[in-house]
């Protein structure tokens, strides 16, 4: 198993795209930190991993991520417990506000310290255990919302400050043995769209004719290629920034339909 003796620390690791990491490096060998600041959630995730793949790799720990002190508290425990951490994944998120004239300063202020402020926090708190051990791997979940603009404006500017501040990781530290790398998913099918689909039931089909593979995305399509930039088979690969997004940011798929007539079939 590929991460086998490696523990990995995945933030937001309650649900979506988190709990699918968590799982899939499970899978692989890897003692896995569910951190979360829905502990049930988390423990939830541990309860399935033991359940499936045998006992103690895995442990739920409560973090808020916007918090240094929650922080710095979860990787003592995740150390303490499991030993030192190999991995670090930033996954945790919120999406919340748009439209600049009517996003208040606190709604700001939320998304920029739960997507990019948590991420900071969190490598601060993992990197001097990887530079005393020359080795680590930091992995980013970023969005395409980070690369073009598709509204969202909080979630956005933080999801691209994200990509910034992962090649910087990676610049920084590369001669120190560490990785860092960043992974912008596109649509995704997780229980956050599970209100809106209530109100608009054809809300993900409709958002499929953007996707040249013809679906949106799940937290399984994250997780698999989370699992490859966190194993040895992209060691030399650092600063890079994978689209996970079925094509979307390949090209304007929408309207090299409309130009070419397809696209009123």
């Amino acid at each position: 198993m590929e991460l086998e003796g490696r523990a990995a620390l995945v933030t937001g690791g309650g649900s979506g795209i988190g709990r699918a990491i968590c799982e899939r490096f499970a899978i692989e060998g890897a003692t896995v930190i569910v951190a979360d600041w829905n502990l049930p959630a988390a423990e939830t995730v541990v309860g399935r991993i033991q359940e499936q793949y045998g006992h103690a790799r895995a442990l739920a720990v409560a973090m808020d991520v916007s918090q240094a002190h929650q922080v710095d508290a979860a990787v003592r425990e995740a150390i303490t417990r499991r030993g030192p951490i190999d991995i670090l994944v930033s996954n945790a998120g919120l999406s919340d506000g748009t439209d600049i004239l009517t996003i208040d300063e606190e709604t700001w202020d939320r998304n920029l310290d739960i997507v990019l402020k948590g991420a900071y926090l969190c490598a601060k708190a993992v990197l001097p255990g990887m530079l005393e051990r020359h080795s680590g791997v930091i992995l980013t979940i970023s969005s395409v919302n980070g690369l073009t603009g598709l509204g969202e404006e909080p979630y956005s500017a933080a999801k691209a400050g994200l990509i910034n501040l992962t090649r910087n990781l990676a610049m920084r530290y590369g001669r120190d043995g560490i990785r860092a790398n960043c992974i912008c998913p596109g649509t995704i099918r997780t229980p956050i769209w599970d209100k809106r689909l209530e109100k608009e039931p054809d809300a993900l089909d409709t958002l499929t004719s953007w996707y040249p593979l013809g679906r949106v995305g799940t937290p399984e399509d994250v997780a698999n290629a989370a699992f490859f930039l966190c194993s040895d088979q992209a060691s030399w690969i650092t600063g890079e920034t994978l689209n996970v997004d079925g094509g979307l940011m390949a090209g304007l798929y929408r309207m090299s339909e409309d130009l070419s007539g397809r696209g009123k079939a």
